[in-house]
């Protein structure tokens, strides 16, 4: 098993490269808690953070494409430096306004301002993998790699963020990512070598970006992004009546450790010769396995359920990883990666609150409804979209 990861990270600068866009995405599990964490100690309203999160979370999802856009047509060193520099102005800005207490607009201005520059270094390491291992079959470890990174980002950052806000000081964890975000762009733009060729069509009309095949993908995403979305908040109130509110970090960080051992298996293996058919498998897998779920009575099978049902979701992203991969054009492929996590970001909100209404009428068990509703409408996208057939020149090539 570990020989395929030894094949593959032994390659010149790939571990490297995949090491310092995982620096550079931390904010992605960090900026919107830590906001939270710093606006309501400072303010007392939970609402007030609460909308000021929102702001940055909804200003990040629609300009991740145009950073992927722009770094498939300028190349990504350009674009991890400004956009490095300009979410640094925005965070800057946006503690120096909590700190003078301003109201009004400003903090949402400055919220938007970070947002807008979130830096996309993890679709930027995907298209790395890709120009660097034609082989789909290294390529399906690749991605296995970047989807354990992924889980680690999210089990690492939200710890960090809220001991470094609540036991060192309350600005801390923002300027934490903030310094993540910033020194993984510099240190990821520097490496040129690594860098996928750039996009000449400049004076020309670019390659159809395939939305045949991509938006499909990117319907599904949104509703796996309402599946995680939801859950979080479910599983915070479930913990909660259960009198065992501490616990819900917890049973998040199974489910997330769920993921990363699923993760690490598939990288093990041959990628799929029909990514495709294992998004549909995974993806309904993953949305039945939310069914028992709300039958539960304690906490300890609410984590044992949510272990289970993780096992499942790195091998859904890594499929759909390898779906896009095939059907986007590489001129455009760090453009359409990110167009998959856009479609995350906007599920996200909306499962949160229809969840949280829920919750607040029929209790936390019937909540689970909502990731059971979303990841089954994300299959029935999945199973009912026919791509158009893959071009030979990208099946199976050798490296």
């Amino acid at each position: 098993m570990l020989d395929g990861y030894r094949r593959v990270l032994t390659r010149p600068g790939a571990a490297l490269f995949s090491a310092t866009a995982t620096l550079g995405r931390l904010p992605l599990s960090m900026a919107g808690l830590g906001i939270v964490l710093l606006v309501s100690e400072r303010s007392g309203s939970y609402g007030y953070a609460g909308s000021i999160s929102a702001v940055y979370v909804l200003a990040a999802a629609p300009f991740a494409p145009a950073h992927g856009r722009w770094a498939d047509r300028y190349g990504q060193a350009p674009v991890l430096v400004v956009s490095g520099l300009a979410y640094s102005l925005g965070m800057t800005s946006l503690l120096l306004v909590i700190d003078a207490d301003a109201g009004g607009p400003w903090p949402y201005l400055c919220a938007v301002l970070a947002g807008m520059a979130t830096p996309q270094t993890g679709s930027m390491a995907r298209a790395r993998w890709s120009a660097m291992l034609p082989d789909k079959g290294r390529l399906n470890t690749a991605f296995a790699i970047e989807a354990v990174l992924d889980e680690v980002v999210f089990i690492v950052g939200p710890v960090l963020v809220t001991v470094l806000t609540l036991h060192v000081a309350d600005r801390s964890g923002l300027v934490a990512a903030t310094v993540a975000a910033v020194v993984g762009c510099l240190l990821l733009a520097a490496q040129h070598r690594t860098a996928p060729p750039i996009s000449r069509h400049h004076t020309g009309p670019r390659p159809p970006i395939g939305w045949t095949a991509l938006g499909p993908v990117v319907m599904a995403s949104v509703g796996i992004g309402t599946l995680f979305g939801s859950t979080e908040v479910i599983v915070v109130a479930f913990t909660d009546e259960q009198g065992q509110s501490g616990a819900a970090g917890v049973v998040l960080a199974i489910w997330a450790g769920g993921s990363l051992i699923a993760g690490v298996g598939v990288g093990a293996v041959a990628g799929p010769s029909d990514p495709l058919r294992r998004l549909r498998i995974t993806l309904l897998a993953l949305s039945l396995l939310f069914i028992p779920l709300l039958f539960l009575p304690n906490t300890l099978l609410l984590a044992i359920g949510m272990f289970l049902a993780g096992l499942m979701i790195s091998p859904t992203m890594i499929a759909a990883t390898n779906l896009v991969e095939r059907h986007v054009p590489p001129s455009r492929l760090t453009e359409g990666l990110a167009w998959t996590s856009t479609g995350l970001s906007i599920g996200v909100a909306p499962g949160a609150a229809v969840a949280g209404w829920i919750i607040d009428h029929h209790g936390a068990s019937a909540g689970f409804l909502v990731p059971l509703a979303a990841g089954l409408a994300a299959s029935v996208v999945a199973w009912v979209f026919h791509p158009p057939p893959i071009p030979a020149s990208r099946l199976n090539q050798a490296p």
